[in-house]
C-alpha cells in the first residue's frame, strides 16, 4: 500500500515538475494570434515558440476593437469641468429649480430646456459645419485684398495699353485726312531756342 501510494506521489511530481521545467527556459516565445470563425489556429514552425489563439466570432472580423469602442457622452469623457459644473445644480430647489420639491419647482424646467438646447447647438455638428464654413470665409476673405489689387494693376494695364492704340488711331486718322486734302503734314523742324548771349 506505501509502495503504491509512494508510486502516485511521484507521478503526479514528474506531472507537476514537467512544466515548471518548460517555464524556466527563457527561449520560448509566445504568440498571440486571433482567429475568426472556424479558422484554423496555424501552429508554429519555431520549437521555442508557443502559439495562443483567441477565437472570436466572424461578426467581429471588420469591427474597431472593442475595448476602443465607447461612448463620447459617457462620464468617463466628461471633463472635470463640466461634471463639477453640474453640480453646482445640485440640491436646488424651490423657484425656478425644474425639480418636484418645494413650491414653484416646475418653474425652471423652461430655462433648463433652453440651456440644454443651447449647449447641444454650441457642440453639434452643425456648430463644427458652421466653424468650418467661417474658418474658409475668413481664408478667402483675407486673399481678397491682394486678388482686388492684382485686379485693378490688370485693369489699369489694359486701359494703358487702349488710350494708347486710340491715340495711334488719331495720328493715323488725322494723317490720312491732311494726305486727302492735299496738305502735308506739318513736318517742319521744330524752332531751336537761342540763349541770350
Amino acid at each position: 500500500m506505501k509502495t503504491g501510494t509512494l508510486a502516485a506521489l511521484l507521478l503526479v511530481g514528474t506531472a507537476f515538475a514537467a512544466p515548471a521545467s518548460a517555464q524556466d527556459s527563457a527561449g520560448d516565445k509566445v504568440v498571440q494570434r486571433i482567429v475568426y470563425g472556424n479558422e484554423a489556429c496555424e501552429p508554429s514552425t519555431n520549437p521555442n515558440e508557443i502559439v495562443v489563439c483567441m477565437r472570436m466570432d466572424e461578426q467581429e472580423r471588420y469591427r474597431i476593437p472593442e475595448n476602443l469602442r465607447s461612448d463620447p457622452n459617457a462620464i468617463a469623457n466628461t471633463s472635470w469641468t463640466e461634471r463639477v459644473r453640474s453640480m453646482e445644480t445640485v440640491g436646488n430647489f424651490g423657484t425656478d429649480s425644474c425639480s418636484p420639491v418645494g413650491a414653484g419647482g416646475f418653474t425652471g424646467c423652461t430655462q433648463s430646456l433652453v440651456q440644454a438646447a443651447r449647449l447641444e447647438k454650441k457642440t453639434g455638428e452643425d456648430a463644427r459645419a458652421g466653424r468650418l464654413i467661417e474658418e474658409e470665409r475668413q481664408r478667402r476673405l483675407s486673399n481678397i485684398d491682394a486678388d482686388a489689387a492684382a485686379v485693378e494693376a490688370r485693369e489699369q494695364e489694359i486701359g494703358a495699353e487702349l488710350d494708347q492704340r486710340k491715340a495711334e488711331r488719331e495720328a493715323a486718322a488725322a494723317a490720312m485726312r491732311a494726305q486727302a486734302d492735299g496738305v502735308e503734314p506739318d513736318r517742319r523742324p521744330e524752332p531751336q531756342v537761342r540763349s541770350p548771349e
